[in-house]
């Protein structure tokens, strides 16, 4: 499979997490809770990062909000979480961060919207006081240009210009320009305030597939500063899921892309940690990352009018997840492997050869058994009521065998 060549940029340290370079790409994700809550956003946020969130932002837009931050990086130390945590702000962040000097502190990195920093105003002193005190605490910052609150200053000064051109350009070509003349500008507002090089992180959030992909690529040619990928409001269920991945795939196979976050709108009430799992699967689909083992599984057809292959694919997959926590920890290196859930012959041994472990499930009018291959050797047949059973048993002792280490499987041996 071809290498994807990273774009080249500065490495930026955010806590305890490098983003850019060399770096993997990180996965990040922003609280949905009421940040003065802060039992609430504990949770929130031990959830997201225990799902595999690299980077978790809040909200930060009030006094409350502002005094509870030292109060949740704190809890979340106390029950082992140690993700950083980045402040977002708007409007009135220059004040928050002055104010409360715990909560400049506390926070690994802080996100400025340029558009929405000095808004009335005709100078940057908002902006220049943010920059000051991420200086003085040596904090990162992400210039988080969003074209939903685009500086509309410099938009209207552009568009004007651009009207007096002989040959005027697209308007919307003008705010793709204007987004990126945004960033590129606040940043080097910023490093002349004194923030260094290696402190900035850019992105130029849009709505849609095609400007994001666009603004990206317009941004990636003029600055080696990361960049942080994502749709703006991606939307709801399978629509915010597939645009995501429509949009950061381009992006990411031609090495451009150094964080990404999928903001997902959650049903009322749902599990937040979707845009997380999103996030990891799109790495992973490409190749690029590996977080958690990977169940290959037929659609079905008139072949497989039995849904006990679909049943034991999804109780693999359950199961796979409820493993991953501890294995992540014992085993390096299971986020690797490959499994196959079949549900006839057509394709069941070919693609369970593929996979370090497969299963073919008999189809309509096959023979009542499933052979298991194993590193792409048929190892048995299984038969009977106990067939979950008895591939996760097989399941279990692989890992055991592949991945852990010799001392580890001694002990496992001796406990058995």
């Amino acid at each position: 499979m071809p290498e994807i060549v990273r774009r080249k940029t500065v490495t930026v340290k955010v806590g305890q997490v490098r983003v850019g370079s060399d770096a993997p790409v990180v996965v990040q994700s922003m609280t949905n809770t009421d940040t003065a809550d802060v039992e609430g956003t504990i949770q929130q946020v031990a959830a997201l990062a225990t799902a595999g969130s690299e980077l978790v932002r809040v909200t930060v837009n009030n006094d409350e909000a502002a005094k509870a931050v030292p109060y949740i990086v704190e809890g979340l130390d106390k029950v082992g979480i140690h993700v950083p945590i980045i402040g977002d702000f708007h409007y009135n962040g220059h004040l928050l961060l002055t104010k409360y000097p715990a909560c400049a502190t506390a926070l690994s990195k802080y996100r400025i919207n340029p558009g929405n920093v000095s808004v009335g105003r005709k100078n940057d002193d908002n902006f220049r006081a943010m920059i000051e005190v991420a200086v003085a605490n040596q904090k990162p910052v992400r210039i988080g240009v969003n074209w939903g609150s685009l500086d509309q200053a410099l938009l209207t000064r552009m568009m004007d210009e651009n009207s007096k051109l002989a040959q005027p350009l697209d308007t919307r070509d003008v705010m793709m320009e204007a987004m990126c003349r945004s960033a590129l500008d606040s940043a080097a507002a910023a490093e002349k305030y004194g923030l260094r090089h290696d402190q900035i992180i850019i992105s130029g959030k849009v709505s849609g597939v095609r400007d994001l992909i666009d603004v990206y690529e317009m941004l990636a040619g003029r600055c080696d500063y990361p960049l942080h990928l994502g749709l703006t409001e991606a939307g709801m269920g399978m629509k915010g899921i597939v645009a995501s991945t429509a949009g950061l795939s381009p992006l990411l196979l031609r090495g451009i892309g150094d964080t990404i976050r999928v903001s997902l709108t959650p049903k009322p009430g749902g599990d937040r940690t979707e845009e997380v799992l999103t996030g990891q699967q799109i790495l992973q689909s490409l190749s690029i990352r590996s977080f958690t083992p990977q169940v290959t599984a037929c659609p079905g057809c008139g072949r497989t009018t039995s849904t006990y292959f679909q049943e034991l694919a999804e109780q693999v997959q359950a199961y796979l997840r409820e493993s991953m926590p501890v294995w992540r920890e014992q085993y390096p290196g299971v986020e690797e492997l490959k499994l196959a859930v079949m549900g006839c012959v057509v394709n069941g041994p070919g693609e369970s050869k593929h996979a370090n472990i497969g299963i073919s499930l008999p189809g309509t009018f096959e023979e009542p058994k499933a052979p298991v291959y194993v590193d792409g050797r048929l190892m048995t047949t299984l038969r009977g009521d106990t067939i979950v059973a008895d591939f996760k048993k097989i399941l279990d002792e692989y890992v055991q065998n592949r991945y852990g280490s010799a001392e580890r499987t001694e002990q496992l041996v001796e406990v058995h």
